[in-house]
């Protein structure tokens, strides 16, 4: 057992990065070399337990891209996870990362895989909610997940879920309540359109209604940034951390055991809810 499990503590490195336009399998490869590398640069300064990339960091969010997925698209253990699993093994960590997922049907998801330090595929998870609004175009191209996915590091219980996700509350309450997940890692691509805004409300709230942390992650460019962390509570004296407005923005983020048990015995709003809420018919 290592010194970091015996602490209750958990190191993440979120990484707001940039995804060049791209519409074949050869561009797509040689941003996941060039992406890996800027990661693993990383790596090499700083040791962590779990790395997080943004939704689809393996490819372009755009139409055109999204028109290209026979050639981008790829199996759950192709380009992307060879890529990352490399760095898993080589820096003894876990790696979260987005890409595009065709099954043996020929179906296309918005997933992500999660590799661990010993070079395996211990999960992966395909978008439940699927975004058809303001600069969102994929129910067109591709079709939505069934399953969620749970993983464990150092004591705590991880899950992703994926940009538009956050706006159904039931899943964030599912994955706390029945799955007991201390953190949610909510990747997305967060364009500026009309919705923009409200993104960061969204997310602070999942993260103090059901006492977890929660890292909202976008990717970088002229049309994105703005990560968010978002402790399990904040106040005047503890605020959510944000990331760059535009820039590419890789830092590390530490989540503790000790700060969740306090604010889950400090705030007991979640343990207070009742089994059910029932409508008081005075007529009957």
């Amino acid at each position: 057992m290592t010194e970091m499990t015996l602490n209750g503590v958990l190191k993440l490195m979120a990484c707001q990065v940039d995804i060049p336009p791209m519409t074949t399998a050869e561009e797509r490869n040689k941003h996941l070399e060039s992406l890996s590398f800027r990661v693993c640069e990383k790596l090499s300064k700083e040791k962590v337990d779990v790395v997080v990339l943004p939704e689809l960091s393996s490819i372009e969010y755009s139409r055109e891209a999204f028109a290209s997925l026979a050639e981008l698209a790829e199996p759950t253990e192709g380009s992307s996870f060879h890529t990352w699993r490399a760095v898993a093994m080589e820096y003894k960590t876990h790696v979260v990362y987005g890409f595009a997922r065709r099954d043996d049907s020929g179906n296309c998801y918005i997933s992500i895989g999660v590799v661990n330090p010993q070079g395996e595929l211990v999960g992966y998870y395909d978008k439940l909610h699927l975004a058809q609004y303001g600069a969102s175009m994929e129910k067109e191209y591709f079709s939505r997940g069934n399953h969620l996915s749970v993983f464990e590091v150092n004591g705590f219980r991880l899950a992703p879920i994926i940009c538009y996700d956050i706006r159904i509350p039931e899943l964030s309450r599912t994955l706390a309540v029945a799955y007991q997940v201390d953190v949610i890692l909510h990747c997305g691509a967060y364009y500026r359109d009309r919705s923009f805004h409200t993104w960061h409300d969204f997310a602070l709230t999942r993260a103090i209604e059901n006492q977890c942390y929660l890292l909202s992650l976008n990717r970088a460019g002229k049309s994105y940034g703005n990560s968010l962390f978002c402790r399990p509570w904040h106040d005047e004296t503890m605020e959510p951390e944000t990331f760059c407005e535009h820039g590419e923005d890789i830092r590390v983020v530490e989540l503790s055991k000790a700060e969740l048990d306090d604010v889950r015995t400090t705030y007991s709003f979640l343990a207070d809810r009742l089994g059910a809420y029932e409508l008081l018919r005075v007529n009957d």
